[in-house]
């Protein structure tokens, strides 16, 4: 029963090898369903954190869609092809990590050499701590924020303004707002 199982998985995964490029929506989710946990628990392995990892699963699989007709079956299979695409977006993540870290040790030189100089309002450092937070976004997450909430745009919207779904949309508001109020609270802004 085993041996017959395997050999529908193998049949099952060659079937997707040769339609993920001309397949339709079903073609992704299949591929999804199919490769999911395995490109998750590499990002997850690599990174060392839950949200990264969904978020680099979520990337990868719109990259593998939006570059679809670019995949060739013949040059290694669907699961390698997803692993290439998984290993670039971990590197975009580090870097993202490499960027927001070199910010912040940016802004913590500032205000250390900013030490000396007079206390300003308590409103006027709010906002400032709000603004840096915000610039710390990764993108999409930052063009997101702004579209709502300085340009009052509705999750549709911004969804049909960034070519996104509407759920990746709603996930990327979500997160934000907890990681811009965990940091706020850490800095005092938050009330």
């Amino acid at each position: 029963m085993a041996a017959d199982q395997l050999d529908d998985d193998l049949t099952a995964d060659r079937e997707l090898d040769a339609t993920f490029g001309v397949g339709g929506d079903e073609t992704l989710a299949r591929a999804y369903r199919r490769y999911g946990a395995l490109v998750h628990t590499v990002a997850l392995r690599a990174l060392g954190n839950r949200d990264e990892a969904a978020d680099v699963t979520q990337q990868v699989f719109i990259a593998a869609w939006q570059g679809s007709a670019r995949y060739r079956p013949e040059s290694g299979g669907l699961a390698g092809w997803l692993i290439g695409i998984t290993k670039d977006k971990i590197a975009d993540a580090w870097a993202a990590r490499q960027r927001e870290r070199r910010a912040t040790d940016s802004a913590v030189a500032t205000i250390d050499a900013s030490a000396t100089d007079p206390p300003l309002s308590t409103t006027l450092v709010d906002r400032v701590v709000l603004a840096d937070e915000m610039a710390r976004l990764d993108e999409p997450q930052g063009a997101i924020i702004r579209l709502a909430f300085y340009d009052g745009l509705t999750h549709s919207e911004i969804a049909d303004t960034l070519e996104l779904p509407l759920g990746t949309v709603k996930s990327h508001i979500r997160r934000s707002l907890i990681r811009l109020r965990s940091r706020l609270e850490v800095d005092g802004v938050a009330r």
